[in-house]
């Protein structure tokens, strides 16, 4: 049985209950998703309330259950401080990445866990990058630092084809921040897993090189 830590439990609880307050009260979703142009009048509650709205059950269910496999890894080797700090930088670092990514679409909104999970999960993987991971409808275990570039890779794919209604750089910030904040409180990773440490950055490099060369749009 896969033991909860209570932060886990607290923050899985904190979505599904403001998760399910917007499924049913629509003035309640608007007022806090994430909206480009409210934020830039100044309503900045929404670069954090959006995490904790979700489209539906099943976008809910997707985050909390990728949370749910990798918070005791990062609580684990961090503690349930650094943990909620990971996560909430996670969430801010994938929210200011939408907005910089969409400041003149005044139209742009996202909501969801995406971002602060997704640092979780590359945190996770930056902590432990031998770790066997499996996707779904494929019996055939992926080491974890291959998995992390390949999301990411494709994260800066889709955000240059803009691929669904998906928040690619909600995600590819996160993982920036679960990234950068996990090497802040365990620096002794460039001394035992340096090669990692910069295997993981190549995204990071790729789309800052795509970015200033005018290549991701």
């Amino acid at each position: 049985m896969h033991n909860l830590d209570p932060v886990t439990i607290a923050l899985i609880v904190a979505n599904v209950i403001i998760s399910i307050k917007g499924f049913d009260d629509r003035l309640f979703f608007e007022k806090y998703k994430f909206n480009d142009g409210a934020i830039k009048r100044g309503d900045q509650i929404r670069m954090f309330s959006s995490a904790f709205l979700h489209a539906d059950m099943t976008h809910l269910f997707f985050n909390m259950f990728t949370l749910y496999f990798f918070a005791n890894t990062v609580i684990f080797e961090l503690g349930q401080a650094n943990f909620v700090i990971i996560y909430v930088a996670s969430l801010i670092f994938g929210n200011l990445l939408s907005l910089y990514f969409h400041k003149d679409e005044y139209w742009y909104s996202a909501i969801g866990a995406s971002g602060a999970v997704t640092g979780v999960l590359y945190s996770a993987i930056l902590l432990y990058p031998g770790m066997s991971l499996y996707l779904f409808f494929i019996p055939i275990p992926i080491p974890g630092y291959i998995f992390g570039i390949g999301y990411l890779l494709y994260s800066i794919y889709g955000m240059k084809k803009r691929i669904g209604n998906i928040g690619h750089d909600a995600h590819f910030g996160g993982a920036v921040g679960g990234y950068a904040i996990t090497l802040i409180l365990l620096p002794s990773l460039f001394e035992t897993d340096l090669g990692y440490v910069a295997l993981l950055a190549i995204p990071i490099i790729i789309l800052f090189v795509l970015y200033k060369t005018g290549k991701l749009q």
